[in-house]
């Protein structure tokens, strides 16, 4: 169990390390997104079937999972553009946003009842962001990509949901990845067109390394952590966990590229909000989560 909770908490810490890559690598967004997405489908390709893990699934069967993949794909690149067009700090901010989005659009699209204390919890979010983005006019941009950012998470999530009553965790996740990379190979040269990078296409030599740890580290790592935390530790706990990641980014930010430097007094009112909500957020699971295992110990 020991064991179980360090390999949980060194996960939380890897994905706190993704927004801090984004802002290392120079590449733009889009090619970021992409080489992450091809460095780890080929590891997992080769970690899977080395195992044995993988299994084959039909077009009809690959369809949504692959669909639900695009959506990861495009949530990566507006996630990485917030960063780009902001910092790391605001990137995650608005990430917290995903909870709002899956409020209002879970119960739409699996047709449950609204949860009122949810939506109150997602307000107080947005209520912080809403001051950010009122008085932090030089990140207005990457506020509202961050934004969207957090819907394609929202919707990710809630598909996902879907998807892994159905199959095994290691195909959804390989099937998912994989045919997100093959729809955003296709939208690239658009996406160039559209966005010309910089520079080279090609990652430099500290780029390809940045993007190596995020794709083997903070993808491929942190997924094996996270499944092997799981076997020892309820989906509950794990997922009330993750909610602390935005907290390692914005330290890390802090103490990497001072961005605690650039941010005014506003910012903090809005973060206070959004952590209390996260806070506010954790307890409530915590006390739904021991009353159904209290309600199963009684049956």
């Amino acid at each position: 169990m020991k064991k179980a909770f360090i390999q949980l908490h060194l996960a939380v810490f890897l994905a706190g390390f993704t927004g801090i890559l984004g802002k290392l690598i120079s590449l733009n967004e889009g090619l970021l997104t992409w080489y992450r997405m091809l460095f780890t489908v080929i590891a997992l390709y080769v970690l899977f079937r080395f195992r044995g893990a993988l299994k084959r699934l039909t077009f009809t069967q690959a369809l949504p999972i692959g669909l639900t993949g695009c959506i990861i794909a495009l949530h990566w690149v507006f996630f990485y553009a917030s960063i780009k067009y902001a910092n790391a700090t605001i990137g995650v901010v608005c990430f917290s946003l995903t909870s709002f989005f899956t409020a209002i659009l879970e119960p739409v699209i699996i047709r449950r009842k609204f949860d009122a204390s949810e939506l109150l919890l997602s307000l107080i979010t947005l209520g912080g962001i809403y001051l950010i983005f009122h008085f932090d006019t030089q990140y207005r941009t990457g506020i509202v990509l961050g934004v969207f950012s957090a819907l394609f998470a929202a919707l990710f999530t809630i598909f996902n949901k879907k998807l892994i009553v159905q199959y095994d965790t290691k195909t959804i996740t390989f099937y998912e990845l994989g045919i997100g990379l093959l729809g955003l190979t296709v939208l690239m040269p658009v996406y160039l067109y559209l966005f010309p990078p910089q520079g080279s296409v090609l990652p430099g030599a500290m780029d390809m390394v940045y993007l190596l740890i995020l794709a083997l580290f903070c993808t491929v790592l942190l997924y094996l952590f996270q499944m092997n935390a799981l076997t020892k530790i309820s989906a509950f706990t794990v997922n009330l966990t993750f909610n602390t990641e935005p907290v390692y980014t914005i330290v890390l930010a802090f103490i990497l590229f001072h961005e605690n430097e650039m941010l005014n007094p506003n910012f903090y009112i809005g973060l206070s909000l959004i952590m209390i909500s996260v806070i506010l957020q954790m307890i409530k699971v915590f006390y739904e989560g021991r009353k159904s295992r209290q309600a199963g110990l009684a049956a």
